[in-house]
């Protein structure tokens, strides 16, 4: 009998292969980060020995970690599939735009003018990506097809039902999808996954020293040379890992004495507050930070 894991993995593999039958020019958004990890592997599951019908896509920022961007290159490389990266600050150079500014500069609302124009580049017409509904609020709302406008712009009203496990990809010239093959994934699920499948991943995701900032609200945030910092800042030396990899400047650790998957999981069973609740600043901007950057055309 299938337990749960083989239940949200025929799911995926069932929704990745539907984007590929449906769409003509996909991508998949791959960071290095847990969740796009997982992603391929189940891309790899769904489509070899075949070529994935899709090339690796990754809007880097400029601000992401080392460990993260050296295992997507190692694992694009490994696997063999076309890696695409496009950078923000090629985006801010051309279009002239303000840099990102304050004490903790995130670049956030930044990538979403790189990513609307890689999907223009490239005429993509469906984006996938690792998203979760429990990861925030505002992705509890989505679909696991999103349909978004000419402008790459997603409307919560204007969403289409997904009965019976029945995904509509038509769109017309302009149009996109955004795609969440893990959806109904928790964080929980990916790191039972990542078990299971003895998956790989950069070992930021582990206990390890690292030198942060000690911020008002008590988050660690690794020391960087993205920060501007003041003599009033508290530096402290923790032992850390990251529960969610994104931008070193909006992302915090996590105290932690978690060496092993094994570890990680018993922490998380333990844990009061999502993910991104307890990691990420950029979150916590409004009641409708991820809302409101998803309409604009965030993923």
């Amino acid at each position: 009998m299938k337990d749960y894991l083989d239940e949200l993995e025929a799911e995926a593999i069932y929704i990745l292969r539907e984007v590929a039958g449906q769409f003509d020019r996909p991508a998949l958004l791959f960071s290095g980060g847990k969740d796009s990890i997982c992603l391929v592997h189940l891309a790899l599951k769904a489509f070899r020995p075949g070529k994935f019908p899709f090339p690796l896509v990754h809007i880097d920022t400029g601000h992401n970690f080392r460990e993260a961007l050296d295992f997507r290159d190692h694992l694009a490389a490994e696997i063999g599939e076309k890696l695409i990266v496009r950078k923000v600050e090629d985006t801010i150079a051309k279009n002239k735009l303000q840099d990102a500014r304050g004490k903790f500069p995130s670049r956030n609302a930044l990538q979403t003018n790189t990513l609307l124009e890689t999907i223009e580049e490239f005429e993509f017409d469906a984006c996938i990506g690792g998203a979760r509904r429990d990861e925030e609020k505002a992705r509890a709302k989505e679909r696991v097809f999103s349909v978004r406008d000419e402008f790459g712009q997603w409307d919560p009203k204007l969403q289409r039902p997904e009965l019976w496990s029945i995904y509509n990809g038509k769109i017309h010239k302009g149009e996109n999808v955004r795609v969440f093959p893990i959806s109904n994934w928790t964080e929980l699920d990916v790191w039972n996954y990542i078990q299971r499948e003895n998956i790989q991943l950069p070992e930021i995701y582990f206990t390890h020293e690292r030198e942060c900032v000690l911020t008002e609200n008590g988050q660690l945030m690794a020391n960087n040379s993205f920060l501007n910092l003041d003599e009033k800042d508290v530096l402290v030396t923790r032992k850390v890992r990251y529960r969610t990899v994104g931008d070193m400047t909006c992302t915090a650790a996590v105290e932690s004495e978690a060496f092993t998957v094994e570890d990680i999981i018993a922490e998380i069973k333990e844990a009061k507050i999502s993910e991104r609740g307890a990691t990420r600043m950029d979150d916590r901007i409004s009641e409708a930070a991820m809302e409101d950057r998803k309409k604009g055309g965030y993923f």
